[in-house]
């Protein structure tokens, strides 16, 4: 990429901008893994996962069925296409991960300061995802998209606190997959601001064969994120188990794919366990964070909001949620002589706490849904409950995530499982074979929330190999450009490039989505639709006089109930 992250004084900028030499200064962006926790949903979903003890029989993922890949299991088991996790590590211990291929690309990249080993994963997020890829057909636990068959690699960016990562270190662990022979590149990860030399290397990428997946973010807004909304990369959106799309799922034109993201069970390296039993019932929980864990009985009593300290020595009182924060609460039950607290919701379903980042307490602290917390103060004060919090870690165990994060995964192990059925298809190919066959969702064709629909291994395998419906073929039919100095100026020049995009027949194609990179870190603008006559043209931004010419490069066409031939065209526009 020919660039340096490096960190010097503010004063020193604009110096070091005026240098000839220099072609741009860009902000190190940062990059967050996007995933949630557990949801009321999920929490619904644990109670069949109790019923059905994943250490003893194996369950499989809504999602796994939802994408089809039981159906290409016949065919193609995803060997020979390799899948590049950029994460928080691995627990290659798991019991579900056992045929993990271990290939050491430790990642020197969180801030710099750590030594992040591939294969541990202090948050769980990275181990999480690998298990949605390929975790084992063993008869316990979970099975993948690939189960334990296709060819993993882990480069891991996160530390323990799983917090952010630079999208310089990003960009390098892309290019240490690539280095590892990488086909597909999974990353449940993303951030608000672009970065020139990220989308560089992402376009660079892609037009060396190779396909990344991104999430969409969970901010449940219309902004873009990125890399997911680099036109090399694919966007991906995240559902519920009935096709909707997630609540927290970003939309907006970028959004290629979508794939289940709600209530996803997977693995992760650690066991935790929270519940509340009384009267022989066990009431599903969630632990407090920063409180205290362990197991305590005592007699339920009623805090009502708790917003002051009562007799409450050795019991175990149920606290409404609202008016003051968690802490305040907790801190006026563990006053009150309390054995622990039970915070219940002020509203349908079940909540996440916390008592606040440098906050903690003695005491076991648990939530409960705002229907079992009601029902406990109206029937079962006076009785016993046995309050209990554990954690493990690292453990073999399994939870429900949501989150876009969730969702890549399955985007890129169908991408791997129809590629190695047809491992002589290009990457573009591959991705528009999943466009063209995808699940269509919301409104009808590509919409901002759903992209081209639910991704579909099967019907897409089918189409590579000739077995589904034929679908029209489009190509780049010329790439003309253009070159001219910025009015008044003999600094700067833009270069213009126009494409016209035709199908088989020789008939242009309206309403194609192009997109394309210029070389040296050039951004640019102008329509990438095409218009009547099938054309579209694109402008780049100002380019220095130094520069004698700058290379444009169609990475991808895109258009419902077509598919792109995947050449790769390019045109170099010289200085005028």
């Amino acid at each position: 990429l020919n660039t340096f992250a490096v960190s010097i004084p503010g004063a020193a900028l604009d110096g070091l901008s005026r240098n000839p030499n220099v072609i741009y200064i860009e902000e190190d962006a940062l990059r967050y893994p996007v995933s949630l926790l557990p949801t009321t949903l999920a929490d619904d979903r644990k109670s069949s996962l109790q019923a059905s003890n994943p250490k003893t029989e194996q369950i499989t993922p809504y999602g796994v069925t939802m994408v089809q890949a039981p159906e290409v299991w016949d065919y193609s088991v995803g060997s020979g296409k390799k899948i590049c996790i950029i994460d928080s590590g691995v627990y290659t211990d798991h019991v579900d991960l056992q045929d993990f291929k271990k290939n050491d690309l430790t990642l020197y990249g969180y801030e710099g300061k750590q030594n992040l080993l591939w294969n541990e994963d202090g948050s769980g997020h990275g181990t999480h995802v690998t298990g949605t890829i390929t975790a084992q057909d063993n008869d316990l636990g979970v099975i993948g998209v690939l189960p334990g068959t296709g060819d993993i690699y882990m480069v891991r960016v996160f530390g323990n606190d799983g917090l952010w990562a630079y999208s310089s270190t990003l960009i390098d662990a892309a290019n240490k997959c690539y280095a590892a022979g990488a086909n597909i590149i999974s990353m449940s990860l993303s951030g608000t601001k672009p970065n020139r030399s990220e989308q560089r290397g992402f376009d660079s990428l892609y037009s060396n064969g190779v396909r990344s997946v991104a999430a969409a973010s969970n901010d449940g807004v219309s902004d873009f994120a990125y890399p997911a909304s680099y036109s090399s990369v694919v966007s991906v959106g995240a559902l519920d188990e009935f096709g909707l799309i997630a609540d927290f799922s970003n939309f907006n034109s970028q959004v290629e794919l979508a794939a289940p993201g709600v209530g996803v069970l997977s693995t992760v390296p650690y066991l935790e366990a929270n519940t509340l039993i009384v009267d022989g019932v066990s009431y599903s929980a969630n632990h407090i964070e920063f409180s205290g864990r362990g197991t305590v009985s005592g007699a339920l009593v009623d805090g009502d909001l708790c917003t002051s300290s009562g007799s409450w020595s050795g019991k175990v009182v149920l606290c409404a949620r609202g008016i003051i924060s968690f802490y305040d609460k907790v801190m006026n039950v563990q006053n009150g002589g309390g054995s622990a607290a039970v915070i219940y919701n002020n509203e349908p379903g079940s909540f996440l706490g916390t008592l606040g980042e440098g906050f903690s307490s003695t005491i076991v602290v648990i939530s409960l849904s705002q229907e079992d917390g009601q029902y406990l103060v109206t029937n079962k004060l006076g009785q016993v409950g046995t309050v209990s919090s554990t954690y493990s870690y690292p453990a073999s165990g399994y939870e429900y995530y949501d989150g876009t994060s969730m969702a890549t995964p399955h985007v890129a192990a169908v991408a791997a499982l129809v590629w190695s059925g047809v491992p002589t298809a290009t990457n573009v190919q591959v991705r528009n074979a999943l466009t063209a066959t995808a699940h269509d969702l919301g409104d009808p064709g590509r919409d901002e929330k759903y992209g081209f629909g639910l991704v579909q291994a099967y019907d897409a395998y089918e189409l590579l190999t000739g077995g589904g419906s034929s679908v029209p073929v489009m190509h780049v039919s010329s790439l003309t450009d253009t070159s001219a100095w910025l009015p008044g100026s003999t600094f700067y020049w833009n270069a213009t490039v126009t494409i016209t995009i035709k199908d088989t027949s020789n008939k242009v194609v309206s309403g194609a989505v192009v997109a394309g990179a210029w070389s040296g870190g050039v951004s640019g603008t102008g329509s990438f639709t095409t218009v009547n006559s099938g054309q579209c043209s694109l402008t780049s931004a100002n380019i220095r006089k130094n520069k004698s010419s700058e290379t444009f490069t169609v990475t991808g066409v895109t258009k419902e109930g077509y598919v792109y031939d995947g050449a790769t065209i390019f045109v170099t526009v010289v200085k005028p």
